[in-house]
This record gives structure tokens, sequence and C-alpha cells, in this order.
């Protein structure tokens, strides 16, 4: 991947887009199904450009040559690689090359797999991490049913502490309702730096994004959290029943078909 420097003040986006979908009953990637008469991750990118982005990289892995065809009418997209799926903070080191040796600017990180995105969600989040002159901020939604998600863990105040998948989460825990819809904003060289502190899940073999607040807050760096995200476009895409769902909403809105 060429290696570039971010485009001026403009944000990057870092967009996950290396997955199966096993669950989806297909051999397409999970990113290619169609949401609005499109591949869902075209959805993603136009809310990345509509909210201000510069530089798009998509780290792609599974069939690899469907998504770039996916992507291939937008100008400026670059690719990074995922040769093994070794969870979604690997995914992320995979685009570190691309952005050079001193990585200046914001970051998002956002799942190709999440087509009701809204740029105006991305410009809140944008706006509160520039303001809070934040390493990381993150982006919450409040959800009747949060089955499945990463829990919003906080003190006593209320001051967030961290991310608990539902698996590691106590049975307090899984009654939260605020969770975490992966919605990202980093400083781009705590992002990368944070990643090399990032260890192995023991379970599965895996390196998790959602460790690097942790890790940035354990360095004294500021992580804010914004209650941004409508519940309705943090719905799963695991089945063709919930992708039906979610291309009905997406429609309902306008989006193309």
């Amino acid at each position: 991947m060429t290696q570039t420097t971010p485009d001026g003040d403009k944000p990057a986006a870092i967009i996950l887009a290396a997955g199966k979908g096993t669950r989806m009953k297909s051999d397409l990637p999970k990113v290619c199904h169609p949401v609005g008469g499109r591949p869902m991750v075209c959805a993603v990118v136009d809310a990345c450009r509509a909210a201000g982005c510069g530089r798009i990289v998509a780290v792609v892995g599974y069939k690899q040559e469907l998504v770039r065809e996916a992507l291939r009418g937008y100008e400026g997209v670059d690719y990074a690689v995922q040769a093994e799926q070794l969870g979604t903070g690997h995914a992320v080191r995979c685009a570190e090359a691309g952005f050079g040796t001193n990585p200046k600017g914001e970051v998002f990180v956002l799942c190709g797999d999440g087509p009701l995105i809204r740029a105006q969600t991305l410009r809140r989040v944008l706006d509160r991490h520039r303001s809070a002159g934040a390493r990381a901020t993150l982006a919450t939604s409040i959800v009747p049913d949060p089955s499945g998600y990463g829990r919003i863990t906080r003190d006593a105040s209320g001051r967030f502490t961290g991310i608990v998948e539902q698996k590691n989460a106590t049975p307090e825990q899984i009654k939260i309702r605020e969770i975490n819809p992966s919605y990202y904003c980093f400083e781009a060289g705590a992002l990368f730096s944070a990643l090399r502190d990032v260890t192995k899940n023991e379970a599965s073999g895996e390196y998790y994004i959602t460790d690097v607040p942790g890790v940035l807050m354990a360095r004294g760096d500021r992580v804010e959290v914004i209650d941004a995200v409508p519940p309705e476009d943090v719905l799963s895409i695991n089945t063709l029943e919930q992708l039906a769902e979610v291309d009905r909403i997406f429609r309902s809105r306008g989006g193309r078909g």
C-alpha cells in the first residue's frame, strides 16, 4: 500500500471489510451483500465522504477482489490486506504502513457492515474529539436489547472505564443498555502506538480494537465517550432476515435503490 500523509486537516477513515460473514448463507464477503441496491460497504464510504474524510483505507481479506470491485467507483480509497483473521485490532494494524512513520491527524475506525451509519453522527464524534483534545472518542448507543454487544462500563461518577464484551460480562454488566456500536475516532499516532500494547485475547487468539481505549487511559491519555448513535443505526446484520430489515430502513431514508 502506498504511504501517504493525511489530507490536510481532514480526518482519515479505516473501514474494516475483511470478514466472511459466515452466518449469511452466502460465499459473498459480508460487506458485499446489497443494501439499497449496492454493496453495503458503499454506504459506509459515502458517510465518511459526507463527514469530510479525506483518505479512506479499506482493510480487505476474504475474497478481497469482490470488495475492491464494489468500491471501484470511489476515488482515493486505498487498501490494506489482512491475510489472517486475527481480530479487529490486528486488522487496523494491517493499515498502519499506509500512514507513514509519523502519522498525524484523526482517523475513524468503522465497520464495513454498518450501512445505517450517518455522516452527522461522525461529525458529532469528530467535533467532540477535537473540542476535548482527546486521543480517542467512542460513540455509544443506548438500546432496548443490548444482547450481543460490548457494554460500556462507567464508574460511580459516570466516567467511562471500559468496554466489556458480553461473554466476559458479569450478571450486573449484562443489564447495561449502553453499548459499543464500533464508531471510533482516534489521534492516528496514539492509535497505532497503543495497538502495539494490545495483547492477544487468550480465549480467541485475536487482538481487539476495544482494548485500545484502556491502553490509552492507562497512559494518562484522554478518552471521550459520546452517546451519539441512534439505536436504529446499530442493527446487526448477521442473517438474511436482518439484512432485509436494514435494507428496508435504508430505503425508507431515501437510500439508493
